[in-house]
């Protein structure tokens, strides 16, 4: 597949991504068209092409192949233009947002991109208001207006900080008003973006082949010419093509089996570099309120009772995850431990008090369902030690069910599930994006959940403040909520973990604060 250059030196297997973020430039790192596109593999499909349609890690895709107003350089940790040339609030309370576009920005077919592509992008989002989709995160867009061809404002109906960060989101992609209709999701697999590659050619669940865009303007200095990401089943036929060089690097699923291999492996004969960094994607269940039991808050609390996330964390994911007893994640503005203050380490006991209490006296029947092709290869086992956990009580009859993730999303948007496994990739670094997705009427899990005090007054207040550092008060008592409420039961928090060939570069600086690969960012090795 790739030449391999046998002088290279060895460099360390493990390596922190903020440490090597500043290290970068030492290499030369300019891909020959010759030697082909780099080849990235994945455990993450996409489950749309249409950005309308996506609310999960089709955004990795998006990334790369459509273009936003604002996104990420590297190092950036608050969003910076792409599209845009500038953008800025205009008034002093967070309610306008006006962004100036670049000059002559074409589309990847040579359609024009202008002020009322990027309106039309954003209105079809809420027209056409997929459940569980997108449109959950333009709760505070009034309207948008294109007053000519390069200037974008947004009205907000109330104040919000965090806009900026919504409209870094691949969700608000901009799309081709003639190839995109507004009322209505496309329905092929073709793309017309306008980002760093074009789509050249696309196999659901299989293949991606991305190539150069000649026409794109933005921030993104590409280092290869082409990148082509095969989506695999699980970690271990990932590790063996990466191995077989078959693909030069993994950025999305490696089992912690396979994590703890590479970390081991310093021998001469390992020409693989394992990255290693923090990562803020959680685990988390949700409960079903419509369900007869998981409806019950005694069941939910019983269940947080008994759930020990420390055995999962070891048992199962072998320390490459932490326990989390928060929705917002160790790092971030607003995590507490609230789920440990408030239950402290398992106790059968205690549970079986919370049921007695509410005067259930049989083991409760529930049925947990999990994805089998989303959130890497453990979690199979990971639903199989919560089944044990559980049943082990003798307070619970467990089932277990589960789906590939593109009709796994269609039963939880359906309600179709009492409880459910999701994992959560931030939309963008803010603990604002931990805790308003899940609740309001309309949110990420389509499963409606009316927390007034969130939503009415605390976030609210949280968005009218610039500095994020100073709304650690709604957060705690938001998280608090959660707590009580037991709607949603965070397992883990995640590291994120990188291995490619020794031949590639830029591993360590592709990833964006939402742990999203920038693949222009990607090359291969020419010299020391």
């Amino acid at each position: 597949m790739f030449k391999r250059n046998r002088c290279l030196r060895r460099v360390a297997a493990i390596a922190s991504i903020s440490s090597l973020v500043t290290g970068c430039g030492v290499l030369s790192s300019d891909t020959p068209e010759d030697e082909g596109p780099i080849v990235v593999g994945t455990t993450s499909s996409p489950s749309t092409l249409d950005p309308a349609a996506s609310w999960d890690s089709s955004w990795e895709l998006f990334r790369n192949i459509y273009q936003t107003l604002l996104s990420y350089p590297v190092g950036a940790s608050t969003p910076q233009p792409d599209a845009a040339k500038s953008c800025e609030f205009s008034d002093s309370s967070n309610q306008v947002f006006r962004c100036e576009l670049r000059e002559d920005l074409k589309f990847s077919d040579g359609g024009t991109l202008d002020a009322k592509a990027v309106k039309h992008s954003i209105d079809r989002i809420r027209e056409i208001n997929v459940n569980g989709g997108p449109a959950g995160l333009l709760g505070s867009l009034e309207r948008v207006q294109a007053p000519n061809e390069r200037e974008v404002v947004f009205y907000l109906n109330k104040p919000d900080a965090t806009f900026p960060f919504v409209l870094a989101t691949p969700a608000m992609s901009i799309v081709d008003p003639d190839a995109y209709p507004s009322d209505a999701l496309r329905k092929d697999d073709g793309v017309v973006g306008s980002g760093p590659y074009v789509l050249q050619s696309y196999e659901e669940g299989k293949e991606a082949e991305l190539v150069r865009n000649d026409r794109y303007k933005g921030y993104a200095e590409r280092r290869n010419n082409a990148v082509t990401i095969r989506y695999f089943q699980n970690s271990d036929t990932m590790v063996r093509a990466l191995r077989d060089e078959q693909v030069h690097l993994t950025y999305r699923g490696l089992a912690a089996g396979d994590v703890v291999d590479l970390q081991g492996k310093t021998s001469k004969e390992e020409e693989i570099q394992l990255v290693e960094g923090t990562g803020t994607d959680i685990s988390y269940l949700v409960f079903n309120p419509k369900d007869p039991w998981a409806g019950k808050k005694a069941v939910r609390r019983a269940v947080a009772q008994i759930v020990d996330r420390a055995a999962i964390a070891h048992k199962i994911y072998k320390d490459t995850v932490d326990p989390l007893y928060s929705m917002v994640p160790k790092g971030l503005t607003g995590h507490t431990t609230g789920f440990f203050d408030d239950y402290g380490d398992p106790d059968v006991d205690k549970a079986r008090q919370i049921l007695t209490s509410a005067g259930i006296t049989e083991p409760v029947p529930l049925t947990l369902w999990y994805t089998t092709d989303r959130y890497g290869s453990e979690t199979a086992l990971e639903f199989k030690e919560l089944e044990r956990q559980l049943e082990a009580s003798r307070l619970f009859d467990v089932t277990l069910k589960s789906r590939p993730w593109n009709t796994y999303v269609e039963g939880y948007q359906k309600g179709e599930y009492p409880v459910f496994g999701r994992g959560w990739f931030p939309d963008f670094p803010d603990a604002d994006n931990f805790i308003a997705p899940f609740v309001g009427k309309q949110n990420a899990l389509g499963t409606p959940y009316e927390a007034t005090k969130i939503t009415n007054d605390l976030l609210p207040s949280s968005r009218r403040e610039s500095d994020r550092g100073n709304v650690v008060k709604q957060f705690e008592e938001a998280q608090q909520i959660l707590v009580d409420d037991v709607r949603l039961l965070p397992l883990w928090q995640g590291r994120q973990y990188v291995a490619a060939s020794r031949d590639i570069s830029g591993a360590e600086r592709a990833l964006d604060p939402s742990t999203i690969m920038m693949m222009w960012e990607l090359s291969r090795k020419t010299s020391w």
